[in-house]
């Protein structure tokens, strides 16, 4: 006797076809694939911080495993402290809240190419007197 899919009691033979409760994800997972290559494609493009013209050194660039903290000065002597607009004043109060009465932890600091000298040491010296003594410069890499 051969295999059917429904089996009336007269013998007949005959195919109900009724609703499924499937959900048919293969649009939903075309959609996802499509989301990923977007994303993968403009995530590099995206560039997160304070735009600063670095100037250009023969310093090797340094490897570090953990998220540095980094104040950037711009050319027209606004100051960040990481991605955060702060004023002059407030450098302290932030430092010593990050740390408390010091830190041994290294804090980098960004200065435009066309920043004035004297920010750059004003801004120095109150990182200093917050109780950060170990200070770097970041500056790019001559390229040839």
């Amino acid at each position: 006797m051969g295999a059917s899919l429904d089996t009336a009691s007269s013998g007949r033979s005959r195919r109900k076809w009724g609703p499924k409760a499937e959900i048919n994800v293969t649009p939903f997972v075309d959609v996802m694939l499509v989301l990923l290559i977007v994303f993968m494609v403009t995530a590099p493009l995206l560039s997160v911080g304070v735009e600063v013209d670095l100037p250009d050194t023969e310093a090797q660039a340094m490897t570090t495993s953990e998220e540095p903290l980094t104040l950037t000065i711009q050319a027209d002597g606004k100051i960040y402290l990481q991605e955060t607009e702060i004023v002059f004043d407030e450098l302290v109060p932030r430092l010593r809240a990050i740390a408390g009465t010091g830190s041994e932890a290294r804090i980098y600091i960004r200065a435009d190419d066309g920043a004035e000298y004297g920010d750059v040491m004003r801004v120095m010296a109150r990182v200093s007197s917050a109780g950060y003594g170990n200070l770097g410069l970041v500056t790019d890499p001559i390229r040839n």
